[in-house]
């Protein structure tokens, strides 16, 4: 879906999220749609700011945009989704919801590295997408990591990201998450 620069940015996002997001989520019982609003309900849930909230939603909109979807990562190959997605809302958001889009990837690979029983509750397609994405983190890098600005809302972000993989979950209307959308809206 191309967007255009005539039109309010908001409703194009949210059909983006809603129309390419109808594709399956790796290999996942849900869809990529599916995928994100669970994951920006959770965040909802938990009381997250409407920046993150947003950044929920958007966090894997790389993979839309990209239109390969997930099947590279089945080749060895890592798209970068989530600088696909960090680079391209940076037009429209401030860091407080791109950076943490940006990092979500790395995050998994944080909480790999310090947490095992994260690491084993990772699903398939997960631990396959993170051997492509740089694998655990050595300590250092965790040490590192954690010095990041947003980083733990990275963090916070990845854990429903994890979480959001549930089949048949009755879902609202992207048109929920519209007041934390032009909420977090800097342009």
């Amino acid at each position: 879906m191309r967007l255009a620069a005539d039109k309010p940015i908001v409703p194009q996002l949210m059909t983006l999220v809603h129309e390419g997001g109808q594709e399956a989520y790796g290999r996942e019982a849900v869809t990529q749609y599916e995928h994100a609003m669970q994951t920006a309900l959770l965040a909802e849930k938990s009381g997250a700011s409407s920046a993150l909230i947003t950044a929920s939603l958007f966090h894997d909109l790389g993979y839309m945009l990209s239109m390969a979807g997930e099947k590279p990562v089945e080749w060895g190959i890592d798209t970068m989704h989530e600088r696909i997605a960090e680079k391209y809302l940076r037009r429209w958001f401030g860091p407080d919801v791109t950076v943490p889009i940006g990092l979500h990837v790395l995050a998994k690979r944080y909480l790999c590295a310090v947490n095992p029983d994260y690491h084993a509750s990772l699903s398939p397609a997960s631990i396959a997408s993170m051997k492509v994405q740089g694998g655990v983190m050595s300590q250092k890098e965790a040490s590192t990591f954690l010095l990041m600005p947003y980083a733990e809302d990275a963090v916070s972000l990845r854990i429903w990201d994890d979480l959001a993989k549930a089949p048949d979950l009755p879902l609202p209307a992207v048109e929920h998450f519209r007041p934390h959308i032009e909420a977090a809206l800097t342009r």
